[in-house]
């Protein structure tokens, strides 16, 4: 048995700019914005990391292994968490935003309307007392010898991300009442009034956000003659409250501005998980024929082949509404979903294998009134799986005249060789209703693949 135990001190400065060019406001709805240092308080001070791993051989034999480890990671508020916020926020960069704009006045009525007053400036917003971030991960794996050349590992791995960025692309909105049925908007929707009238669009930065993972694993490998082959498959769960660090948006299928006043509602499966996985991969070197000699031995000789099959469920999304139906007032309200109702054939809430109305509209409908947000959580809809099989030939051709390793190797490489289709979320037409409440008519229509279609590739590769 062999035990390590380890700590690691972590820690890092707050970003700063030479000239003093950083600008936040320090709480929402200040009229202006704090320029120059310090950004936010230094939350990395005590960060302390344990860190212990095991390694047990049970029976002595060196045929089974049982590792196990526990680590605590600091994620650091490094300049890159940043960026997109100081970039374009004044008074530095004037973008400006303006609505109910009057009829005609674009372009240039506009420009002016908008660079005229400073009340539609994009903003920046940092929490200023930011909480640790940190990501706590565990594991435990069993391998085992089955045979000559044949092993076989299992395990389990999780991890629990605490205070993890929370990313919001415009927090200056009007406020929901909290109600028995949900979050309540002022009636008419957009008779509300903004947080921050002295500002455009605020974008945010929050250190509020959690995450949690646990998976199963298996992998089998086997070595064959002149090649191998391996397998494995993954079934886990990821679930967060927000899956950007950059920007709200950092997925496709992201919610770009999720509800920032209540994360705890965005608790839902990752953007980018993955229910389940297999992969198998397998090469495997031909041989020369033995009666073969001569040119024979050359042209039959050298061949190898190879390939990765995979197979996996689909990525989650979100469908909801188009326009700002809650009346949030935002430059960027994608927030409000719909009822999902139960009824005849509404236990999945999608048509597997349909592109053309992939989405269940019939499962939906509008909350009454139109500006109380639905009960749909986030990333309840699971996109199409992917199925792919990528295969290679390649043929060695050793100059032993130049070098013993000298190789002219020619290969034909196939991608997705069986042409299959691979379809992608509809998340070009997920708003199944439009800010009227009206249904919309191509509602769960798919328009792009994850994969291409068949493609074939021809080299030669010099090695030496």
């Amino acid at each position: 048995m062999t035990v390590n135990l380890g700590l690691r001190y972590e820690i890092a400065t707050v970003p700063t700019e030479v000239q003093g060019k950083l600008t936040t406001l320090r709480n929402i709805t200040d009229a202006k914005p704090h320029v120059g240092d310090p950004l936010f308080s230094n939350p990395t001070l005590r960060n302390f990391e344990p860190r212990v791993g095991l390694s047990w051989d049970p029976f002595g034999s060196g045929k089974t292994a049982i590792n196990a480890g526990f680590g605590m990671f600091d994620v650091l508020p490094l300049p890159y968490l940043i960026q997109f916020n100081e970039l374009f926020s004044a008074p530095f960069f004037q973008a400006g935003s303006a609505t109910n704009l009057p009829v005609g006045s674009f372009p240039s009525g506009a420009f002016a309307s908008v660079a005229g007053s400073s009340n539609t400036f994009r903003q920046a917003y940092f929490a200023p007392k930011p909480r640790r971030n940190y990501v706590m991960q565990w594991n435990l794996t069993i391998e085992r010898e089955l045979a000559k050349d044949l092993s076989a590992m299992v395990g389990y791995v999780g991890s629990r991300g605490v205070h993890q960025p929370f990313r919001v692309e415009d927090v200056d909105t009007v406020l929901p009442t909290p109600t028995s049925q949900g979050y309540l908007w002022p009636s008419p929707a957009g008779s509300g009034t903004r947080l921050n009238l002295n500002a455009g669009r605020i974008t945010a930065g929050f250190w509020t956000g959690d995450s949690y993972y646990s998976a199963l694993e298996v992998q089998i490998k086997k070595k064959i003659r002149r090649g191998s082959l391996e397998g494995s498959y993954t079934w886990g769960k990821s679930i967060d409250t927000s899956s950007g660090s950059l920007v709200g948006d950092e997925y496709s299928n992201s919610i770009s501005s999720p509800l920032w006043f209540n994360p705890k509602l965005n608790r839902g499966l990752s953007d980018f998980n993955v229910a389940q996985n297999l992969e198998v991969n397998y090469t495997w070197e031909i041989g020369t024929p033995k009666w073969a000699s001569g040119i024979k031995a050359w042209v039959l000789g050298g061949w190898q082949i190879g390939g990765v099959f995979e197979a996996s469920t689909g990525v989650p999304f979100t469908p909801g509404f188009g326009g700002d139906t809650l009346g949030v007032k935002s430059t960027d309200p994608n927030i409000d979903v719909p009822n999902l109702i139960a009824g005849p054939g509404c236990g999945s809430p999608v048509n597997p294998g349909n592109p053309v109305s992939y989405i269940k509209t019939q499962c939906f409908a509008v909350p009454n009134p139109i500006t109380l947000r639905g009960n749909l959580g986030r990333n309840t809809l699971i996109g199409p799986g992917l199925v792919n099989f990528d295969f290679s030939l390649f043929k060695n051709n050793y100059l032993r005249r130049i070098s013993d390793r000298f190789n002219v190797q020619f290969r034909a490489e196939f991608f997705n060789i069986l042409n299959h289709s691979n379809f992608a979320p509809p998340l070009d037409n997920r708003n199944i209703f439009d800010s009227g409440g009206s249904r919309v008519a191509n509602a769960g229509l798919i328009t792009s693949t994850q994969t291409p279609s068949r493609q074939i590739q021809f080299a030669v590769k010099l090695i030496w």
